[in-house]
């Protein structure tokens, strides 16, 4: 897995999935894998430094490179006796390049006798000291002179696990007490919102599978509510429900959250048919594929190209989760980091630009849409709609004002924190 993401520039979410449908190893050693994986991805800078300084040469082939990282990793961090740490990492390497035994073993054994001098000389490189590549570094420092070291320390720990409650089908008090009644303690985070103490497999969540909860961020479960769809005052006669657009759908957390909070004439896009199955499969699960005041429309299509799917109904309320550099949610996809590049940035930006021109027209005036990244670099947050308002005079930004927003940005930039991962929100009112 490691050498899928380091060398061959594969997401680890696709590898993993390739291994889950390929691989007949049970779901404890998977879960061991993924978690050593995750695990090498988030220390990466550190011992990729390591690995430089012990071998003084590129590793040949490049696929030891994956073993020994796995194996340094599990010394640096001490997750197993050393003996066995080194023993299983040779065995491991061996059997596919047995001529490498005598390598990776004086590898390993190098680095337990310079561990502490090579900890010294990694404080002195930024990469290896905070665990981000370089380029990462210097915009977090221009963008948040005051809080980037926070930031790339929030970023580097395990992220929290965060759940959902779905008001349809349960309440807050009656899930905490499943909870409870589970041993699996909590806190409360918001009004449907709870964070485990312990994080646990999905499976283990009570009432998962029927549909009571679902995983998801603090930060990401704010989208829904920012778009404003929730009914207000009962009105006579009834109003129909709003017609919303979900732009970029996949997987479906954000959109079966509008489902729960309303009634709702909803499309949901998203241009991989692969990934809008997964929305369909969440929407089965928490019960909200068939509501009886709903009407939703799964759609595998290019939200930036609406003349192949759009009925010329306009939108009251559009989401724009726009594609971004996911610089906001590395410690769930520490891959994220080490695959994408400086010049990513222009290209997601060019993208984002397209689908907010695209999109703008198919909103009613008086309609609003929220822009939405999990991104903290202001080219495809800040930047973006201050150019998107220069360019439509129609267009005005509602407040939004997250309370750790940094100075300089508009207030809609939520920062990595023990409580949730980072993203940014603009919320768009056509006039």
């Amino acid at each position: 897995m490691v050498n899928a993401v380091l060398l061959d520039g594969t997401s680890l979410t696709a590898t993993l999935a390739n291994l889950r449908a390929n691989s007949a190893a049970e779901s404890r050693d998977l879960a061991a894998a993924q978690n050593l994986a995750y695990g090498v991805l988030r220390q990466a800078g550190r011992l990729r430094f390591f690995l430089a300084r012990l071998t003084q040469r590129p590793v040949q082939p490049d696929e030891l490179n994956g073993h020994l990282l796995v194996g340094l990793h599990e010394l640096d961090a001490g997750l197993a006796p050393a003996y066995a740490a080194v023993n299983e990492t040779v065995a491991v390497a061996a059997h596919r390049f047995p001529y490498a035994r005598a390598f990776v073993n004086a590898v390993l054994r190098n680095f337990q006798r310079s561990r502490e001098t090579l900890a010294q000389a990694a404080l002195q490189n930024p990469e290896a000291h905070w665990n981000f590549p370089l380029w990462w570094l210097k915009r977090l420092q221009a963008e948040y002179p005051a809080d980037w070291e926070n930031i790339v320390t929030a970023q580097n720990n395990r992220p929290p696990m965060t759940l959902r409650v779905n008001p349809r089908r349960t309440t807050l008090a009656d899930y905490r007490s499943l909870l409870d009644e589970a041993g699996l303690k909590h806190r409360v985070l918001s009004a449907s919102g709870l964070m485990l103490l312990n994080p646990v497999p999905v499976a283990e969540l009570p009432g998962f599978s029927a549909g009571l909860v679902s995983v998801q961020d603090l930060g990401a479960q704010l989208a829904a509510p920012l778009l404003d769809v929730a009914p207000g005052k009962a009105a006579e006669p009834p109003t129909a429900p709003l017609r919303v657009l979900d732009a970029c759908a996949a997987p479906g957390g954000k959109t079966s959250h509008l489902l729960e909070i309303a009634d709702l004439d909803l499309v949901a896009l998203d241009n991989d048919a692969t990934r809008l199955h997964r929305v369909r499969e969440n929407l089965d699960r928490l019960g909200l594929a068939e509501l009886p005041g709903s009407s939703i429309g799964l759609l595998a299509e290019d939200a930036g190209k609406p003349s192949l799917w759009w009925d010329k109904k306009p939108f009251d309320r559009i989401l724009l989760d726009a594609p971004c550099t996911a610089s906001g949610v590395v410690r769930r996809h520490p891959d994220g980091k080490w695959l994408k590049r400086a010049e990513d940035m222009q290209h997601l930006a060019n993208e984002q630009s397209r689908l907010l021109e695209a999109l703008w027209p198919l909103l009613k005036p008086g309609g609003r849409m929220l822009y939405a990244t999990c991104s903290l670099f202001a080219a495809e947050n800040t930047n973006q709609m201050t150019a998107f308002v220069a360019r439509h005079p129609d267009a005005q930004i509602d407040a939004i004002e997250m309370p750790n927003a940094p100075e300089g940005q508009l207030k809609g930039q939520l920062i990595p924190g023990p409580d949730t991962d980072g993203f940014f929100y603009a919320r768009l009112f056509k006039t």
